[in-house]
């Protein structure tokens, strides 16, 4: 029998394989360079992507519970592709900065509310225990899209010319187009609570639920201070570190691609994984390889194997530990201001993005991966270490 929670799951699965088909991803940072962004630069551009969603996060959080998840995943992805569009006239470093500042714009429309409507679609079917496999399922089309995607992006763009970098931004618009169309197919749970009269009234509820449950933002800072290092920093400086390491610009696409497999795997084995180990062993220990990654990163650059290595490391840490803390996270908040609720914890995420990129921004002033690499190791290693706990029934 096909529930609510089936049918939005898999159209959310194929939203995301189209969503991610992003074929500048496999050369983005090069992309930037190519247009004479400095390392420092790449930082701002991070800061703007970061300051938008500090920005965005508690209105859109509202909007979403008012409007229905539906009608702020539109939204977003309408602003998604304006943002991406832009790249095709950017030439000075103020236009990457809008970019990106609208891009990260963008996103809040989809944070707090993509886990709130995954939540409540399954808990109209009875099936509220299996967030984290709904979330690694979901998850998983975003690495089917990055396979395809990265081996032919980082093919085409092989000369970095600025007609090869159009093409690839091209399609991933049209890709982009795709998207919103399923997500006009969504369908909303019955039992989505009714919205708030008064928004503000739903930011006071939201950051209540957070003050009398402490162990939430513990959770949520365990996880964003092991992801920005690793999901933002090293992700967007995973390219130079590759070339360096002796490996062509059209041969990165074949990396990114087999990590995408190896991911794609993982994020299907989520329920495996968390009915043989405990979650919370499963989230130390990919934060401890998390810091031993970075700590290879820095001192291992130009190793080919090592690289290669630590590269896929980084890739597969990350695709297991966020569906697990969804999970967890997801116990502990009311469903009348979910969205909202995950959208105050994720102003809390960019405050700490704005904090690690200006303080590694200094560091990278000397163009060092090396320091920038040891830095984010240990950023990680402090985020680890703090309480992460499964509510108690």
């Amino acid at each position: 029998m096909k529930t609510i929670a089936s049918y939005n799951i898999r159209l959310l699965f194929w939203s995301d394989f189209f969503g991610t088909m992003n074929f500048l991803q496999p050369v983005m940072t090069l992309f930037y360079m190519q247009r004479g962004l400095s390392a420092q630069d790449i930082f701002i551009v991070l800061f703007c992507w970061s300051a938008a969603v500090l920005i965005g996060e508690i209105p859109t959080g509202v909007y979403a519970d008012r409007f229905g998840a539906k009608c702020s995943f539109i939204t977003g992805a309408v602003l998604r592709i304006a943002s991406i569009a832009l790249l095709l006239f950017a030439s000075e470093p103020w236009m990457f900065f809008a970019y990106s500042f609208i891009n990260g714009f963008s996103v809040t429309f989809y944070s707090g509310a993509d886990e709130a409507f995954i939540y409540e679609s399954l808990k109209e079917s009875g099936e509220e225990h299996r967030m984290d496999q709904a979330m690694g399922k979901i998850q998983s089309g975003s690495f089917i899209a990055m396979i395809v995607a990265v081996l032919f992006g980082a093919y085409a763009a092989k000369d970095l010319s600025t007609s090869q970098f159009d093409l690839l931004i091209l399609l991933t618009i049209a890709f982009q187009l795709v998207e919103l169309a399923l997500t006009l197919l969504l369908k909303k749970p019955k039992r989505a609570a009714e919205p708030f009269e008064n928004p503000l009234r739903q930011v006071k509820e939201g950051f209540l639920v957070i003050r009398h449950k402490p162990l939430l933002l513990l959770m949520f800072l365990n996880v964003t201070l092991v992801f920005i290092p690793v999901g933002a920093v090293f992700k967007n400086f995973d390219q130079p570190f590759l070339t360096h390491a002796g490996i062509p610009v059209e041969v990165v696409g074949l990396f990114y691609a087999g990590a995408a497999v190896l991911g794609f795997f993982a994020s299907r084995s989520i329920g495996w994984l968390t009915d043989h180990y405990s979650r919370i062993a499963l989230m130390f220990v990919t934060g401890a390889l998390s810091v031993i990654g970075l700590v290879l990163a820095a001192f291992t650059g130009s190793t080919l194997w090592l690289a290669i290595g630590v590269f896929i490391l980084l890739r597969i840490v990350q695709v297991i530990r966020y569906p697990i803390y969804s999970q967890i996270s997801n116990d502990y908040i009311p469903s009348t201001v979910r969205a909202t609720t995950i959208s105050l914890l994720s102003i809390v995420d960019s405050c700490c993005d704005l904090a690690v990129f200006l303080a590694l921004s200094f560091v990278a002033a000397g163009n060092s991966m090396q320091w920038i690499f040891l830095g984010a190791a240990a950023i990680v290693l402090i985020g680890m270490l703090l309480p992460i706990r499964p509510l108690k029934e």
